[in-house]
């Protein structure tokens, strides 16, 4: 099976670069789709209470005989719990969709700054850690301002802020940001829905190496260094979303993808959402 790359997180933990998102799988596909993607090869899985499909990811992952020491599972805190002072009871719910005694990575899915919570959520989540039920712990979302607040008021620095990045929307300030408090920096929507896949350096890119407008996309991620996880839920597209290995993007194609940049988001902004 293919060695996945890992990256080294500021706890001293690792995650794969490569993982399997479940955004806008259906509750009732979650089960099936997780595991073709862990037959696929996929050991890190990313999901979220909001996606309302814990229970399948958690049964697929009973099923696969798979051990716990080789997977890596993600999932988030919705802003309604954290509003309400129930985030412990939030990854309390979450663990018991999900069939574990803890989950590898617990983000906060949106800062919704009106009011700053967040904050509030943040010492919750670093509460959590400490108990073991949560290795690492987390953001999403996360404007440079965001993470300074957290900075300034917690006592641990966030392993990850997942936000959306693709080629159109690369999001060089929040990147940075991360980079100077050492946080990793995760990709969600990382192939922008398909919305670039026409884009003439990706075409070219795609061309050259004999592969998808997808595997160029992913191949320039995990070379740029970020984590991501596509998400498909056709088993042919699953299996070509992890078959990136075999091929390197140029320098030259590196640089033409990132001149795509276009601030072109597939979702809010997060200055602007802000969810009950």
């Amino acid at each position: 099976m293919t060695a996945v790359p890992t990256i080294t997180l500021n706890d001293g933990t690792s995650i794969p670069q490569l993982g399997f998102g479940v955004w806008q799988v259906p509750a009732e596909q979650a089960e099936e789709v997780v595991t073709h993607a862990l037959q696929a090869g996929y050991r890190h899985i990313d999901t979220a209470a909001i996606y309302g499909n814990e229970d399948g990811v958690g049964a697929a992952i009973a099923k696969s005989g798979i051990p716990r020491d080789e997977l890596y599972v993600t999932t988030k805190l919705w802003v309604s719990d954290f509003k309400a002072g129930s985030t412990h009871q939030a990854l309390e719910t979450s663990l018991q969709k999900l069939g574990l005694d803890a989950v590898d990575l617990y983000l906060i899915h949106w800062p919704s700054p009106a009011d700053e919570k967040y904050l509030e959520a943040w010492k919750a989540l670093e509460e959590l850690q400490a108990k073991g039920l949560t290795r690492s712990i987390g953001v999403s979302n996360f404007l440079p301002e965001h993470l300074d607040r957290v900075a300034e008021t917690g006592s641990v620095t966030p392993a990850i802020n997942q936000v959306e990045i693709h080629p159109a929307l690369q999001q060089r300030e929040i990147q940075e940001a991360n980079k100077k408090y050492g946080i990793a920096t995760q990709a969600w929507s990382p192939l922008a829905q398909g919305a670039v896949f026409g884009d003439e350096p990706i075409v070219a890119a795609a061309e050259a190496h004999g592969v998808t407008p997808a595997q160029v996309i992913i191949r320039w991620h995990l070379q740029r260094g970020r984590i991501l996880f596509p998400k498909s839920v056709t088993p042919a597209r699953i299996e070509q979303n992890f078959d990136v290995f075999g091929f390197e993007l140029t320098d030259a194609e590196l640089d033409a993808i990132d001149a795509l940049d276009r601030d072109e988001r597939t979702g809010f902004h997060p200055a602007e959402f802000n969810p009950a």
